[in-house]
């Protein structure tokens, strides 16, 4: 009969996890998003990692309610044979829908307009410092003011990658802009390759790329074995120069933290300059020359090589503060090998994230994200929301 349900085992959509044969399954359909992949806003990444298998949990935790009705036109007649979600996963699935039938995925209250107001008062009070001092302790000063001004933007970045600052998708994309590539150098589309990625493979060694950082550090000691990084695809060699340096690991941590920032400005020109699509290149280009102009001009003013140099490395050593939170937030969790299952999408997010326990009154320092076992979990949560899902007792039981 033509109205009968045409079923593929779980084994069968194994087989479609390629790039050029993509399929994956929400809520017991199944979708070929092969040609898609190349458009989905969130990139190629978090798909060909998730291919040939259930995503029901991923789609939930980063689409909003309007991106189902899309999905149709994917469909490729087939349901999954035996499809039974786990019952953390079914648990989930109802906080999920719990949080969105409260509005919390919107509620953003005021904590964009006092982080605006916060960033221009910093970033006023450091050219000041420098325009109007002749004081070289003022000038160094003004220079960690600027640092702490580009972690609080690199938080409001943050909040306009998940696109939870403002209210549209076309503001918030100005804002990623802004933001990120006018105002810190680091280019958006750089943030969103590499950042969509590890919310996927979350602590992965060979799929998050923000675990990969040898030859510096090693997070885990299977990093001594070379593993290929599959989203770099490429080899993480641990050379005599990786032994070397990871030896010394625990020497070398803070002060590389101090000068990271540069590593982020190096990825930004490798990844707009190189061959691989880039969304917006164009615009991400234009923005980053913005940051380019301002910034020496800024360093310009003040008087010798030395004291200029001390400035930028004042600047940079306090955003080591944002390097160290997000170290903490993840290089202490459980780690593994393999790409991510779709499975098991609330155990690994769980297993891979460390929550910063804080006082309420320093959740502005830290930009929401102390609390990063519930952002993983719920990545389109505003910030403001963040608190009251941690503090929600049944969340927990």
């Amino acid at each position: 009969m033509s109205g009968e349900k045409k079923y593929i085992s779980q084994n069968d959509l194994k087989q479609h996890n390629n790039p050029g044969d993509l399929w994956i399954s929400i809520q017991g359909k199944v979708y070929d998003v092969t040609d898609w992949a190349k458009e989905h806003p969130g990139g190629d990444i978090p798909l060909l990692n998730l291919a040939g298998q259930d995503a029901t949990d991923a789609f939930i935790a980063f689409h909003p309610a309007t991106a189902w009705h899309h999905l149709d036109r994917f469909f490729t007649g087939y349901h999954l044979k035996d499809f039974s979600p786990s019952e953390v996963s079914r648990d989930y699935r109802r906080l999920a829908s719990e949080f969105a039938k409260a509005g919390l995925f919107e509620k953003k209250d005021h904590v964009v307009i006092y982080s605006l107001i916060f960033v221009t008062f910093l970033l006023s009070l450091s050219i000041a410092g420098v325009l109007f001092s002749n004081s070289f302790w003022v000038h160094m000063f003004s220079g960690g003011l600027l640092g702490f001004a580009w972690v609080q933007v690199s938080y409001l970045g943050h909040d306009s990658g998940h696109y939870n600052m403002m209210t549209s998708r076309r503001f918030n994309k100005i804002a990623q802009i802004l933001t990120g590539n006018c105002l810190t150098g680091i280019s958006i589309a750089w943030w969103k390759w590499t950042h969509n990625a590890h919310h996927i493979a979350c602590n992965s060694l060979d799929h998050d790329p923000d675990l990969q950082h040898l030859p510096f550090f090693a997070v885990s000691p299977n990093l001594f074995r070379s593993i290929t990084s599959q989203f770099y695809g490429r080899k993480l060699t641990f050379d005599p120069l990786s032994r070397f340096l990871v030896s010394y690991q625990h020497i070398t941590f803070y002060p590389v933290m101090c000068v990271a920032r540069i590593n982020l400005f190096l990825q930004t020109f490798l990844l707009l300059f190189s061959t691989r699509k880039v969304p917006n290149r164009g615009l991400n280009i234009l923005g980053i020359l913005v940051f380019w102009t301002w910034f020496p001009l800024l360093v310009s003013f003040l008087p010798g090589t030395i004291e200029r140099c001390l400035f930028v490395l004042t600047s940079f050593s306090v955003t080591s503060i944002q390097h160290v939170q997000f170290c903490l937030n993840h290089f202490s969790a459980n780690v593994y090998v393999g790409a991510p299952k779709g499975d098991n999408w609330f155990e690994k997010q769980t297993s891979g994230t460390i929550d910063i326990s804080c006082s309420p009154w320093m959740d502005w320092f830290h930009g929401g994200l102390q609390f990063q076992l519930e952002h993983h979990l719920f990545p389109r949560l505003p910030r403001s929301q963040l608190r009251k899902v941690y503090i929600i007792s049944s969340f927990w039981e």
